[in-house]
């Protein structure tokens, strides 16, 4: 008879941060490690962004210890995007390296802090292999897609951001939380068109396109711009988690999403009651958070509009 003395191999759990170069990669990574940590998780900060030189998290292993950006465009004269690839393709020829180092930290809640160029999660495969990698190595993972909120005041823009998003999507083949950014600086960037909701849940596009069509620059690109919502609408895959960093509520609804994303919060790592449970199942929270960010943000406006009509 078969001896089953050896244990299942550990179920590793943690999130891949992706995003435009400027997201806020950094910052989330910063922020996320402190709010965990608060909660009692032991995080570990991994940093695969070899351009990256500026750490102000605890970082628990760099990509630096292997290899830089700088080095690589000094020795064999390569630009910042084709010497960045060649990064992460020389990650992806050492993969020995990574997984000794990641060995040492086998009680702990993973965060990658990934490089920002877009292509190596549009079309390039080096990054992709790396996550799956790891993924083959027990690794439960939810890739957070940051996506800065000044994107949701020009339709344009955030027509342009759905189709890299969902092309990150379809090209990463990781659970997928979509997140919007910055929220506290929306204001900042001019009034929205529509309600908050219109833009985390991705609703009716065709408004934005009345919008563009208004604009003459854009109204020639009319027929383009209504296929691209069309693809867009067809998946029905992308929707946004607003988030601001230093608001708690808002990363207790991040935190939840991502939980659900990557199955961590099935798990048995911490003590969760079954109200809780039940709650992330079935994301009974992530509209109230939608409502809460927008009162928040853009309840101001609202109360202007209000006391201009009692002028009047």
């Amino acid at each position: 008879m078969m001896k089953r003395d050896s244990k299942p191999p550990t179920v590793l759990f943690g999130q891949v941060v992706i995003g435009p170069p400027g997201s806020g990669k950094t910052t989330y990574c910063l922020g996320m490690q402190e709010f965990l940590t608060k909660l009692g998780r032991k995080v570990a900060v991994v940093n695969l962004d070899p351009a990256n030189d500026t750490l102000p998290y605890e970082c628990m292993v760099n990509i630096a210890e292997l290899v830089t950006l700088d080095d690589v465009m000094d020795s064999l004269k390569l630009g910042p995007n084709g010497g960045l690839i060649y990064c992460m393709e020389y990650m992806e020829a050492n993969f020995d390296w990574l997984k000794e180092k990641l060995e040492k930290f086998k009680d702990h809640y993973f965060l990658f802090d990934c490089p920002g160029q877009v292509e190596l999660y549009t079309h390039h495969s080096s990054v992709k292999n790396i996550f799956a990698q790891l993924v083959k190595w027990n690794f439960r993972l939810a890739a957070v897609h940051l996506v800065d909120s000044h994107y949701c005041a020009d339709p344009a823009k955030f027509i342009s951001v759905l189709c890299t998003s969902l092309s990150t999507m379809l090209h990463v083949e990781l659970p997928h939380v979509n997140v919007l950014s910055k929220m506290d600086l929306i204001e900042q960037y001019g009034k929205l068109a529509f309600n908050l909701d219109f833009y985390t849940d991705v609703l009716d596009l065709s408004y934005l396109l009345e919008h563009l069509t208004s604009d003459p620059f854009f109204k020639k690109f009319k027929c383009l711009n209504e296929k691209l919502v069309e693809l867009i609408e067809d998946y029905s895959l992308v929707s946004f988690v607003p988030l601001n960093v230093q608001d708690k509520e808002s990363m207790v609804q991040v935190m939840k999403t991502i939980d659900k994303a990557n199955g961590y919060c099935f798990g048995d790592m911490e003590q969760r009651s079954l109200e809780a449970l039940m709650s992330a199942a079935v994301g009974a929270d992530f509209h109230f958070s939608t409502l809460a960010v927008q009162e928040k943000y853009l309840e101001p406006n609202v109360m202007t509009l209000k006391e201009e009509m009692m002028e009047l």
